[in-house]
């Protein structure tokens, strides 16, 4: 997916990039509203800073969405004011974050803007459906209810194991680094251990055996594997290599 930061501040925008790109985002960075306008078209989504060096970003909002290019363009900005988000929001906005943000909020909004625009073939049944999204035959995810059943019944997750169980579920599995775990589901800017991490891997094991196995790849991450049968056991201390 292609991605145009448009974005002034180099800090900002170099970490944001970094993890974009870390998350399989292709980025292009400028840092003016001209080159934003210079840029040729061929993106997916923009994201936009408001406070731009040469012109007041919402003049580049509302210039692009002129052009109806039908580019879906999500505001970023240090402007919390609430007429800011509304003017930003009617000029053709998809979405409108506030700073500071860490890269797991933006990854979120891009992914919920795209669903939007353009969602699967799956995501589009899921949607018409109204249900939650189905990973094998005993689990499902509601989204936007935020909650987990097992074989039709909810099973309490705290708001953590939640986040780290929606996450795991976006790419089923794909193997995932303990880095960009801790980066998406606690924080951008996390340092110290990552033992909370297994902790919170050796509840989801427990609460949901037999319908899901996470898998430990040592010294680099996790990988979460729907079971697509019924089954009435298995290994909650899933797998070490």
């Amino acid at each position: 997916m292609r991605v145009l930061l448009v974005e002034d501040d180099e800090p900002v925008a170099q970490s944001l990039r970094r993890g974009l790109i870390r998350y399989g985002f292709e980025v292009e960075w400028v840092a003016t509203g001209r080159a934003a306008l210079d840029a040729d078209p061929v993106f997916d989504l923009i994201l936009l800073d408001l406070g731009l060096p040469d012109t007041d970003g919402l003049d580049v909002c509302r210039a692009l969405q002129k052009r109806g290019d039908s580019v879906p363009i999500i505001v970023i900005s240090a402007r919390s004011d609430e007429t800011d988000r509304v003017v930003g929001l009617e000029l053709g906005a998809d979405d409108y974050v506030s700073k500071p943000f860490g890269v797991r909020e933006v990854i979120a909004r891009i992914r919920a803007v795209m669903r939007r625009v353009t969602p699967s073939p799956a995501q589009q049944g899921a949607l018409d459906a109204g249900g939650p999204d189905r990973y094998g035959h005993r689990l499902a995810v509601d989204r936007k209810a935020a909650r987990v059943h097992l074989d039709g019944t909810e099973v309490a997750l705290t708001p953590k194991e939640y986040d780290l169980l929606a996450f795991l579920t976006e790419e089923p599995g794909a193997l995932m680094s303990r880095e960009q775990i801790m980066e998406a589901v606690w924080d951008a800017n996390w340092f110290g251990p990552t033992k909370t991490l297994d902790v919170h891997v050796a509840a989801l094991r427990r609460k949901l055996t037999g319908a899901i196995s996470i898998e430990a790849v040592r010294g680099v991450g996790f990988r979460l594997i729907v079971n697509d049968g019924i089954s009435t056991g298995g290994d909650p201390a899933g797998t070490t290599r």
